[in-house]
């Protein structure tokens, strides 16, 4: 087989990015290793930026979006006692973010791409992508039984953190850098009504917690926990007390309550592989870097790296401009670095590092100094616009 551009994972980064490359008519396959229930199954965050939107909608995959997602004009700041509103709109000159699923963007680009007839070779097993670093990439895999050898120019990589395409280039030709926080979110969805109209993060005594939604109905709703903590030792009736417990009391009053239908504990990490390109391997996404969710940068962050490729890629295909392939990585990380730095400060800010023991000294004055400086930025506007632009994003980046 032959392609112009062989995607390696079709969650949302590949398909977005495969689906703006069929709309230039670049051609592209996608090659993922699990199957598509198996993907839609996968419970995400769902705050998109405005960049985010606008490139869906540029994909074409953006009616259901603009439909059923929530414009936010801002977010919730909870703490001592007090709710502070981060006025998003009005302290960014009128920029605001969309509440839409990633389960539902996936959904999208999903029927999207079965709609144009566009190729992806779901459950395939053994992956391997072969001489990346030379003008003739291809990718070998097993389809049913079956190796499948993939011709290509470039390879995109938006496999994941514990995917094949990282793991590809040589660990002397990458460096990693790594922060692996002690806690974990525990989160819960559920059909219910979300108990306030936009976004709260909560800082407590007992630790953090935040409230979230994925639309009129259904509730997201999340709380800090020990990394040891196992899901099936948290029962509903469990989760539901110890929300109320760190909840401003007029939101906790406020809180209606019902079977989960999704539970989980996801690990906090600050993640990110320099350089992003190898040869004509490009990592996307999650492939390169992984952030806290405190931010809602992740799969932000994703979709900058995708309009980054696809511009990258429109230009060597319908300009012949190779030279604009080595900016890529350069172009990435910087949007990178400012969204991984924006995750772990509001990640220090608003968790407990020293899980309730007063007597961890460092975690102590960490405590003290986390509490002074969330003060800061809260009490006047000024600090509050800081939030606000670091939350709903940097413009993409052009090419030079």
């Amino acid at each position: 087989m032959k392609t112009q551009v062989a995607i390696i994972g079709a969650g949302p980064s590949g398909l977005l990015l495969g689906q703006l490359l069929a709309k230039q008519g670049i051609d592209n396959i996608i090659i993922e290793r699990v199957s598509g229930e198996y993907i839609l199954g996968r419970i995400r965050a769902g705050v998109l930026e405005q960049g985010m939107t606008d490139l869906l909608r540029e994909a074409g995959v953006g009616e259901r979006m603009d439909r059923e997602g929530q414009v936010h004009h801002g977010v919730e700041l909870a703490f001592n006692n007090k709710r502070v509103k981060i006025e998003l709109e009005k302290l960014t000159g009128g920029s605001t973010v969309m509440v839409y699923g990633q389960t539902e963007v996936t959904r999208d680009l999903m029927d999207a791409r079965d709609s144009a007839g566009l190729t992806t070779y779901y459950e395939s097993s053994n992956v391997v992508l072969h001489d990346v670093k030379s003008d003739a990439p291809y990718v070998t895999f097993e389809q049913n039984g079956v190796e499948h050898r993939l011709d290509c120019d470039y390879i995109a990589g938006c496999d994941g953190f514990h995917g094949v395409s990282r793991q590809t280039i040589p660990e002397s030709s990458r460096k990693e850098y790594e922060r692996v926080y002690p806690f974990g979110w525990l989160g819960v969805l559920s059909d219910t009504p979300p108990v306030n109209d936009e976004l709260i993060y909560c800082k407590t005594d007992r630790g953090f917690a935040m409230t979230s939604m994925r639309s009129a109905t259904r509730s997201r709703y999340y709380l800090q926990v020990p990394l040891t903590d196992k899901v099936e030792n948290w029962s509903d009736d469990d989760f539901w007390t110890e929300l109320k417990r760190r909840l401003p009391d007029d939101v906790a009053a406020k809180l209606v309550t019902g079977p989960s239908i999704e539970k989980s504990i996801a690990p906090l990490r600050s993640f990110v592989c320099e350089p992003m390109q190898y040869g004509n391997l490009f990592l996307v996404g999650d492939a390169a870097h992984i952030v806290p969710p405190t931010g809602a940068k992740g799969l932000n962050l994703a979709a900058s790296d995708v309009a980054t490729l696809y511009k990258v890629m429109t230009r060597v295909y319908k300009e012949g401009d190779k030279e604009c392939i080595s900016q890529y990585s350069d172009i990435c990380l910087r949007r990178v670095w400012h969204g991984e730095r924006f995750s772990w400060w509001m990640t220090s800010m608003l968790h407990d590092f020293g899980q309730g023991d007063v007597h961890d000294t460092d975690a102590a004055t960490h405590e003290k100094f986390m509490s002074s400086e969330l003060n800061f930025y809260t009490d006047n506007e000024e600090g509050r616009r800081v939030i606000a632009m670091q939350y709903v994003g940097l413009p993409y980046e052009d090419l030079s």
